[in-house]
């Protein structure tokens, strides 16, 4: 039998640890306690240590100092475990894990973040699947970063969103796919795990401002340009997300066109990404042309919570367009 691995897990709070209170569900502290029997059936493959973050939140509520705080946890402890298991809130699961893949791209471990669309006491919970399929990924031994775990699916944190409140799947990744399907009674199937090799002459750490100031403006017919124009000019952010039509398209809006233009001259980052799901910014109609000239970046097959994250860590950390770019280019998003 090969060599037990060393877990560490930790627990942020969400729906998978909550319990009824007077006002709806809230988290609870003794999550362990019901998770225990599940990790028995894994007790062969793995052992683990329990760590509870303080305060337990729902995940809607969570901040960029909670992910400062997340992160640094993560740096104290990665190196003495052979994997991380994230248990999260499922609202803002892809955005932290995004936040974790792009912060730490050459941990070279696996993260694997679950949690459950119902508690984990409640009846017929999904909670115990994806807790299980959490662990299962743990087994695969080319494995070796940030993903999502949720019904019976594995998920790459890059490019993964939120697609459901109403079933168990309430996760998917439109632009590349599951990793790899599990179950109980096959064990892994369509295994589809892509290895990257790091690159060493990165500038890390990636750090964490929490001030950090990132707005996203979605484009709709007969959106108020001229608002967005005057937010853009009068409030201007640390980071513009633009999420516009189809293949990047935007209406030919001077006012719109001034303030993005402008706002780029002060060396301010705007990443234009495309609000279809498995959508991709590409130069390929001219109603574009013009918000392209204006300076911003092409964000290609960027999801909105890949692009939060990666404008968070830009700002955060100073860097410029090319830096922005050649990160796009790492993660085959363009």
């Amino acid at each position: 039998m090969s060599k037990r691995k060393h877990l560490a897990i930790y627990y942020t709070g969400g729906t998978i640890g909550m319990k009824p209170t007077a006002t709806g569900l809230a988290p609870a502290q003794d999550l362990s306690e019901l998770v225990s029997p599940i990790m028995q059936e894994f007790a062969d493959h793995f052992s683990y240590d329990w760590f509870v973050c303080q305060p337990l939140i729902d995940s809607s509520a969570i901040t960029l100092s909670d992910w400062k705080k997340w992160l640094q946890w993560l740096d104290m402890h990665a190196m003495n475990y052979d994997g991380i298991l994230i248990l999260h809130g499922t609202d803002t699961m892809a955005y932290t894990a995004n936040i974790l893949a792009l912060a730490r791209p050459l941990l070279q471990k696996p993260v694997v973040l679950t949690g459950a669309q119902h508690p984990f006491a409640a009846k017929n919970s999904d909670a115990s699947l994806n807790l299980r399929t959490a662990l299962a990924a743990f087994k695969l031994p080319q494995l070796q970063q940030t993903v999502i775990a949720f019904n019976g699916y594995l998920w790459s944190a890059i490019g993964s969103s939120k697609v459901s409140t109403e079933s168990a799947a309430g996760f998917a990744n439109p632009h590349f796919g599951a990793m790899g399907q599990w179950s109980a009674h096959t064990g892994w199937t369509k295994l589809n795990i892509q290895t990257t090799q790091p690159n060493t002459s990165d500038d890390l750490p990636r750090s964490i401002d929490p001030s950090a100031r990132i707005h996203s403006f979605i484009l709709t017919p007969g959106a108020n340009t001229d608002m967005i124009a005057q937010s853009l000019s009068h409030n201007p952010p640390d980071g513009v997300i633009v999420q516009s039509f189809g293949n990047g398209n935007t209406p030919d809006d001077p006012h719109l066109l001034q303030a993005i233009s402008q706002i780029g001259k002060k060396h301010i980052p705007i990443l234009n990404i495309s609000q279809v799901a498995q959508g991709r910014c590409a130069a390929i109609y001219a109603q574009g042309h013009a918000l392209r000239q204006a300076g911003v970046i092409n964000g290609g097959k960027c999801n909105l919570e890949t692009a939060l994250a990666l404008l968070t860590l830009a700002t955060s950390n100073h860097w410029d367009k090319e830096k922005i770019i050649t990160i796009l280019q790492q993660h085959h998003l363009i």
